[in-house]
């Protein structure tokens, strides 16, 4: 080969080199990342505490009974008072209450009025029928005396016979107690009037006949219109 030719070979090549170096790759623009709004959230708002339910109080309990026992005998010529002493004859009184709270006496007259002695009553209805009880109690007499204006239970000759009919001492009879009764067994006091003692004495002075085979019967008669538990 000639150098003639090879020089202008040279020349271009080197040429086309230098061109080629000169050209540079432009960087490809792209739009930078949008930043990203932080999405504030929202404040956390709690739940407001409901209110405790106030408990409703519970209603007191009734008061418990102080004392002894009382019923309230209301009669056609007045009421009565009359407390009871279960501590000192508790099936006797036990079996009363069973009658007052069953209404047992209501219409029941004091069929028997004897004025310084006592008036009986409990057992027999404003035309001298006598009404039907439950078995009979045992005797419980000795613990108490059959003071003026007690209470204490009727009965047949039999100590332990007595069911719904009473007595109420207008007088102290004490040959009625225990310890001097005939019989070596007496007459059941288990309470005694506390209020109403001038109904006894108006009874006690009432007029009195034969009547339905029975002696000492009031003439007009003296009712018992209901007994109650008091207090």
């Amino acid at each position: 080969m000639s150098v003639k030719i090879f020089i202008p070979l040279f020349i271009a090549l080197v040429s086309l080199l230098l061109t080629h170096c000169g050209e540079t790759e432009a960087p490809s623009e792209s739009a930078p990342p949008e930043p990203l709004e932080s999405a504030e959230a929202p404040p956390v708002t709690e739940p407001e505490p409901e209110p405790e339910a106030k408990a409703e109080p519970e209603p007191a309990p009734p008061p418990e009974p102080t004392g002894p026992p009382k019923v309230r005998m209301v009669t056609n010529m007045g009421e009565m008072v009359l407390e009871l002493y279960p501590d000192r004859a508790p099936e006797t009184v036990g079996n009363f209450l069973q009658y007052v709270d069953a209404k047992f006496y209501d219409g029941t007259i004091f069929h028997r009025v004897i004025p310084r002695f006592m008036i009986q009553g409990g057992g027999f209805t404003t035309d001298m029928q006598e009404k039907g009880t439950r078995d009979p109690v045992k005797n419980e007499a000795g613990s108490l005396s059959n003071l003026r204006y007690t209470i204490a239970m009727a009965r047949t000759a039999a100590p332990h016979s007595a069911t719904a009919q009473f007595f109420i001492n207008h007088v102290t009879n004490r040959g009625l107690d225990r310890d001097q009764a005939r019989d070596g067994w007496g007459y059941c006091v288990f309470g005694k009037v506390v209020e109403g003692s001038d109904v006894i004495e108006t009874i006690a002075g009432v007029a009195t006949g034969n009547k339905g085979g029975h002696q000492n019967v009031p003439v007009a008669p003296v009712v018992i219109e209901s007994v109650r538990r008091d207090g």
